[in-house]
């Protein structure tokens, strides 16, 4: 059974995004001064006392975008509206009642929401008296709080679990898996996202940047729960010419690196540029399960070959080359499914253990393809002893006649066979070398 949602609504600069934070206790959605940072429907589970709600930020109702994105994020605010159990309605007491707080309170009541009043920024208990004004709105007594201070923060999760008492609040599925979609702007990542969740849970724009936060999606597919996570277009450092954009940057890095899997997606219909490069790099170092998504694939058909492209995308990622590449047209939900069921086989994948016996047989077959029947072992790289230490990413301890032997050439050698050999086929191997010990010897 699906969580009750809490969303929370307000108009621009109230301190939604900083009570989010607040009640789940670390940095989710991105908070600055400007308003409208936040556009897509931003969601967290809040647990207390093994009780359990979806909190969901939205965008500032009557927002001034010169995106041009106040219908989109006015859109997402009213999806909100539609799937929640409960509101938070905040105001802010410093600024007092305004017309827009009476706008955002006439389309509750139109939705006959069951609605908590939260008036922010109250710092100190003296501003309290304040928010007797906000009685006008029509939803009972404001309830102070001020996120900065923590005031009252653990007493707003207790009015909202007694608001929620006849809802099931029962712990939620565990993940199966985390899908993190990074790539440059415009490559179509928020329409991949919408195409996998079967809703449009983030807003799709032409304008390059329309997403900011890091947007953790969450959708069930036959009975197990999967969590996409939605990251704003990566730009070059240089680029970067705001705070905001450097934030989104930093949490399209965290996504890689909590997530099972990773969707590196490539607009068929640009050149492979420095950011793509700098992305695969990324993947790599962080021994990610990866997917090439070769996205926009229609606007590409007749001017190159799936064969051609995937020869052209292997040399520019060499880092890579054990990544498996899939064509999809998201627009029209193409392949998005078969994307979905490779990215369950990279996980199982990288999930699996091998057994110490069948480890060291294929080191001996490896061992025999190398040395070819030469007697001077101790001048070739020798591998004595193999085990598996660890999984996600497959890890392996080796034991070896001399490190120094062991280069780089070599472990990548010693990894193409390994996967050839072993069910690790396009998954990242992290490997570790380590002299025969003594007694061993």
């Amino acid at each position: 059974m699906a969580l009750p949602i809490v969303a929370i609504i307000g108009r621009p600069n109230v301190g939604k995004s900083s009570l989010l934070n607040a009640l789940a206790g670390q940095m989710i959605s991105i908070v600055e001064p400007t308003a409208g940072v936040t556009r897509d429907r931003v969601s967290v589970i809040i647990e207390n006392n093994e009780r359990f709600f979806e909190l969901v930020d939205t965008g500032g109702w009557g927002i001034v975008d010169s995106d041009q994105l106040k219908e989109h994020v006015e859109n997402q605010i009213k999806q909100a509206m539609g799937s929640a159990s409960l509101v938070l309605f905040v105001v802010d007491i410093r600024d007092g009642l305004t017309p827009l707080d009476q706008q955002i309170a006439k389309l509750l009541r139109k939705h006959n929401l069951k609605v908590i009043l939260v008036a922010n920024k109250a710092d100190e208990v003296k501003m309290f008296p304040a928010a007797a004004d906000f009685a006008k709105l029509g939803f009972g007594d404001a309830f102070c709080i001020s996120v900065t201070n923590n005031l009252n923060k653990s007493i707003l999760v207790e009015k909202i679990l007694e608001e929620l008492k006849d809802s099931t609040l029962e712990k939620p599925k565990n993940i199966e898996m985390k899908i993190a979609i990074v790539g440059k702007r415009n490559a179509g990542k928020s329409t991949f996202t919408n195409a996998i969740a079967g809703e449009e849970r983030v807003i799709v724009s032409e304008i390059p940047g329309t997403t900011r936060d890091s947007v953790d999606v969450r959708f069930e597919k036959d009975g197990k729960t999967f969590v996409v996570i939605d990251t704003a277009g990566v730009r070059r450092k240089s680029q970067l010419s705001e705070s905001i954009e450097f934030y989104s940057s930093v949490r399209a890095e965290r996504s890689i690196r909590r997530a099972d899997v990773v969707l590196l997606l490539i607009d068929a219909a640009e050149p492979l540029s420095q950011i793509d490069k700098k992305l695969a790099s990324f993947i790599g170092e962080e021994y990610k399960p990866c997917i090439l998504v070769v996205n926009k694939w229609d606007l590409a058909v007749g001017k190159a070959s799936s064969d051609d492209y995937a020869e052209y995308i292997g040399k520019i990622f060499p880092q890579l080359s054990y990544a498996p590449i899939a064509f999809t047209t998201a627009t029209e939900a193409k392949n998005i499914q078969s994307v979905l069921d490779l990215a369950c086989e990279l996980y199982k994948q990288s999930a699996t253990k091998i057994s110490t016996a069948k480890m060291n047989k294929a080191v001996e077959a490896i061992n025999a393809e190398r040395i070819g029947g030469r007697n001077k072992t101790s001048q070739l790289p020798r591998v004595y002893y193999a085990t598996q230490i660890a999984v996600k990413p497959v890890t392996i301890l080796l034991f070896v006649n001399n490190v120094d032997l062991f280069d780089e050439n070599y472990k990548r050698f010693f990894i193409s066979k390994i996967r050839d050999l072993l069910s690790f086929s396009e998954v990242p191997i992290r490997l570790f070398v380590r002299p025969r010990r003594k007694e061993e010897a």
